[in-house]
């Protein structure tokens, strides 16, 4: 389901999943009509812009919300020009899984931005690195100080969506090793393995003070 006021970039956008084997259920313009679809069509994700008509401030992020809290657990891609901290903030404190928050700029990279909400779809989540770096400017001290340099630079990784592979690519360290730093910072975290799945997610949140 994707909501976008642009229709160039609407239709590119249904082009470029249709193309990724995604089948895009409606394509809307505004948050009325993103609302009123997802009742029609039970979307398996949500794609939304931010800014949608008829004001074209927050409309799409405050139909995220209200999807999120009628349809717990839906996974849903926020879409902004900019770094947005308010309305990033607002939706990462709503749930623990299935949430993006990504840039415009970043659907120019097509396998990134497919991978980006695949991973969404299946539960986890996708933070573009610049609403990450901009979160963390307002982080106050915390727990997250008795990480090591290693142990933030893993946990920055796992809050843009890496796998263990992709963090282990990126720092140019065996997965064995990733695993072992994730352990940690769970620990540090106070994170128990009663939170299951969502320990990557809360570690996040806990990352960006939210």
């Amino acid at each position: 389901m994707l909501a976008e006021d642009s229709v160039l970039l609407r239709e590119g956008l249904v082009w470029m999943l249709g193309s990724a084997g995604m089948e895009v259920v409606a394509a809307v313009g505004d948050a009325e009509s993103l609302l009123r679809a997802v009742d029609e069509h039970l979307p398996d994700l949500v794609v939304t812009d931010v800014r949608m008509p008829p004001t074209h401030s927050d409309e799409g992020l405050r139909a995220a919300l209200v999807l999120r809290r009628q349809r717990a657990g839906l996974p849903i891609v926020v879409l902004s020009q900019y770094v947005e901290e308010r309305y990033a903030t607002q939706l990462l404190s709503t749930e623990t899984s299935g949430i993006g928050y990504l840039l415009k700029d970043r659907v120019a990279d097509v396998a990134e931005f497919v991978g980006a909400l695949r991973r969404v779809a299946a539960g986890g989540t996708a933070l573009d690195p610049e609403v990450v770096a901009q979160l963390l400017l307002r982080r106050h001290s915390d727990p997250l100080d008795r990480l090591t340099r290693r142990e933030h630079e893993v946990l920055a990784l796992i809050a843009e969506g890496r796998s263990n592979t992709g963090i282990a690519d990126a720092l140019v360290i065996s997965e064995g090793a990733v695993g072992k730093h994730i352990n940690n910072i769970f620990t540090k975290l106070e994170l128990s393995g009663a939170d299951g799945d969502h320990r990557r997610v809360l570690a996040v949140l806990r990352f960006l003070n939210i």
